[in-house]
């Protein structure tokens, strides 16, 4: 299957070394818990919470740390939040998506604004990026567990795969919004269980930046993921080697 120029965007985001894994377990107790409240707390009935728990596993999240969060769903005294997405621009224009989970949306966007300032971007009016994007599922695989190339590529692809890559210790899939439950089923079926699964924004007009300005941007976007309400950010960088040496 054909590989997308895209792909060390991807990989780079997925990569540990994105944040401490303290901020890691936040994020993830912050989706564990919305998606208990917003449905059933039986991962059987909600998928949502399924996925979360199953992302939360992959990364190697404590099993009783997993039951605090979806038990604090039937608590009053827990916050409601809000996911909200904010658009922006960084240096060299290149364009930036800032997902959130928030409790106090005034806080947030405020933060969020200071960060793209801080740093020499700025905050847009929605719409104003996501057409530079798509919105994609996208599967990580341990390669391990993966036990014949050929049939597991032609059975991703009758269930709806776009592409599949591998950076030798796991394989990514990407597939369309409408096939996401297909490869999930055929993955549940192949006793095979990702250590990501979800919908992501995977741009497709990049932006190559300059030396002297790469500094600069590993700085926003790094400050933008510290932020305890950021849950994701997405870029449209065109990693250059020397650069992605310098992000990792």
């Amino acid at each position: 299957m054909a590989g997308h120029s895209k792909w060390s965007n991807i990989k780079r985001k997925k990569t540990i070394n994105d944040a401490k894994k303290s901020k890691i377990f936040t994020k993830l107790v912050k989706e564990l818990t919305v998606a208990a409240r917003t449905g059933s707390a039986e991962p059987e009935f909600n998928p949502r919470l399924r996925l979360a728990i199953q992302n939360a596993k992959g990364a190697n999240m404590p099993k009783d740390a997993i039951l605090r969060a979806i038990s604090k769903a039937s608590s009053h005294d827990v916050a409601t939040y809000h996911e909200v997405t904010y658009e922006g621009y960084g240096p060299d224009g290149v364009a930036i998506m800032v997902v959130c989970m928030t409790d106090k949306v005034i806080r947030t966007v405020a933060n969020v604004r200071a960060i793209f300032a801080k740093y020499g971007g700025s905050l847009e009016k929605n719409g104003a990026i996501t057409f530079l994007f798509d919105y994609k599922g996208l599967f990580t695989i341990p390669s391990i567990d993966i036990k014949d190339d050929d049939d597991f590529t032609l059975g991703l692809i009758d269930a709806g795969a776009e592409a599949l890559e591998s950076d030798g210790a796991f394989a990514h899939v990407i597939c369309a919004v409408e096939n996401f439950g297909n490869i999930q089923k055929h993955l549940e079926a192949q006793c095979i269980a990702p250590t990501f699964a979800g919908l992501e924004y995977i741009s497709h007009t990049f932006v190559q930046v300059s030396d002297a300005t790469f500094p600069k941007l590993i700085k926003l976007i790094d400050a933008l993921k510290d932020d305890d309400d950021v849950q994701k950010v997405y870029h449209n960088i065109a990693l250059q080697p020397d650069q992605e040496a310098l992000w990792a």
